[in-house]
């Protein structure tokens, strides 16, 4: 065991700064927590019982905002940049005696949790809260311990998230008002100046991404399920790419939406819940989704009608990154304990916003590793603050936002799972088709599971593919229920050439990129 992984997963922090608060509510349940956020005026109940909060000016992560913690212990290892900004660690004590000072005489609310659902590699983790529907987002999204556990719960990292807190940039050395610092060595994160409870759930899954790699575990930006023979599926993809409402398949059982790991025994979730984007739910086409969201679920920015309290989910006037967190258990299919074997396919997601990539295309190795290091993709609207529209982005390993060390160390157990459990990687296109966004449409959601299906049923396994001479993917020519011009992006087009020249400007900053690595 390395002296970093000792940093974590022997040492217990401690919450000293509770005794300062007027009142400590700890771990108390879904309703009465609904409760005193209603009494507090902290968001209101929607018609189907959820709790639906406005989360203000920050509708989604402020990743120009958040810090690792300079430490002798760290700096070496840690993927210095505009990911990971450094911070001294007497800024970070005086961050935490400001937010010390302004928890005085205040109610705090506590939510003890473990993320991992494996117990042999799980952290215990004490959520502490401002508001009280922020508790429940974090009961909701970790796993809960039972009675018994929480008896002599000792908590290895403790979350501090204070969004009434605004910093002063002039005076805190912080860009902004908000920040999501996180102390690494001392197990801290605090969180300040932002009501945006997705903050809470990244920051943690950040300090996986740090911790599991010295233990050979290969932590992951995915979704997982798993069929009725036990074979496990991961789907790789950042926000708003379809890991949530592809991995809620009523016919396979539901690992988890979002975040796991892989162990020497195979895929684990790390949390207990989802935290679902709903903008244009559909009960048709996501009815998983659509019935988890009742009562002990949280609704984020979602229109609510004032006279029916019905949530239009087709409303983006707030936001596009309209979410709702629940519980697994609130899925019908959920598997319990959410742990399975090794994947026997891996899906890479990318919302294409050029229209030039094929619905899916079966990857060989060598390309799994280059796509996996190039994670082409699209920030979809509202995912982060200024992000209206979609815009080309390249995210390393799929979540290279959440990744504190170099990426390389991800790509290489990647490597290392593929050469011990072989899979088969797919790269799937749930972006556009028939022109760019804006011109052309979203590819429709029943085509992409339909291929995924195939893929899942073997039934992709012996059709004939044919190179994309662009960007050297093999794609099938035939699916069961897509239209065969669907599979062949350029005979959605209406002018070929343009298509051409479009996918001849990707293919280079792929070639460019990749070279790069």
């Amino acid at each position: 065991m390395t002296t970093l992984e000792k940093t974590i997963s022997e040492r217990s922090v401690t919450s000293d700064f509770l005794k300062y608060a007027s009142q400590v509510y700890h771990n108390l349940s879904p309703a009465t927590l609904i409760e005193h956020a209603i009494q507090r005026g902290e968001g209101q109940l929607a018609a189907n019982g959820a709790f639906n909060a406005s989360t203000g000016k920050h509708t989604g992560r402020s990743p120009k905002d958040k810090y690792v913690v300079r430490d002798g212990e760290v700096d070496e290892l840690i993927a210095w940049g505009a990911v990971n900004q450094p911070m001294e660690p007497e800024v970070f004590d005086r961050l935490m005696a400001r937010a010390l000072a302004y928890v005085q005489n205040r109610p705090l609310y506590v939510q003890d949790c473990f993320v991992g659902a494996d117990p042999r590699h799980r952290l215990s983790v004490r959520v502490i809260t401002e508001f009280a529907w922020h508790n429940l987002f974090a009961q909701q999204l970790f796993v809960r311990p039972t009675p018994d556990e929480r008896v002599d719960f000792q908590p290895q990292v403790v979350v501090l998230d204070v969004p009434g807190l605004r910093m002063d940039p002039e005076c805190d050395g912080t860009r902004s008002e908000t920040v999501i610092a996180m102390d690494l060595s001392a197990g801290y994160v605090l969180i300040a100046g932002t009501a945006y409870a997705g903050e809470i759930k990244k920051s943690i899954f950040s300090i996986m991404n740090f911790w599991l790699p010295q233990k050979g575990i290969f932590p992951m930006h995915c979704a997982a399920n798993q069929g009725a023979a036990g074979d496990v599926a991961l789907f790789f993809g950042l926000s708003g790419t379809g890991k949530t409402s592809l991995s809620a398949d009523p016919s396979r059982p539901l690992i988890g939406d979002d975040e796991h790991g892989w162990s020497d025994e195979g895929v684990f979730n790390f949390e207990g819940g989802c935290y679902a984007k709903c903008i244009r739910l559909s009960e048709k086409y996501e009815p998983d989704i659509w019935n988890a969201i009742r009562f002990g679920s949280v609704l984020e920015n979602v229109v609510i009608a004032p006279d029916t309290r019905i949530p239009d989910y087709d409303d983006s006037s707030i936001t596009e990154n309209t979410r709702a967190a629940y519980p697994l258990t609130y899925i019908q299919n959920a598997l319990e304990p959410s742990v399975g074997g090794h994947p026997l396919n891996i899906f890479f997601l990318t919302c294409d916003a050029f229209g030039v990539l094929p619905p899916i295309s079966k990857l060989t190795t060598e390309q799994a590793m280059e796509q996996f290091l190039l994670g082409y993709t699209a920030k979809v609207a509202g995912t982060e603050v200024g992000v209206t529209e979609p815009e080309m982005t390249f995210s390393t390993c799929f979540g290279s936002p959440f990744l504190p060390l170099p990426p390389k160390e991800y790509a290489r157990l990647l490597g290392e799972k593929l050469n011990q459990h072989p899979a088969q990687v797919w790269l799937v296109n749930t972006g556009w088709t028939g022109g760019a966004y804006g011109t052309g449409s979203r590819i429709s959601i029943q085509y992409t599971r339909a291929l995924i299906h195939a893929a899942l049923d073997g039934s992709l396994k012996h059709v004939e593919t044919q190179l994309d001479p662009f960007f050297g993917l093999h794609v099938p020519v035939s699916c069961p229920g897509v239209p065969s011009e669907i599979l062949q992006p350029r005979q959605t087009w209406q002018d070929p050439a343009a298509y051409d020249a479009q996918a001849q400007r990707l293919a280079e900053e792929w070639a460019k990129r990749i070279g790069a690595h």
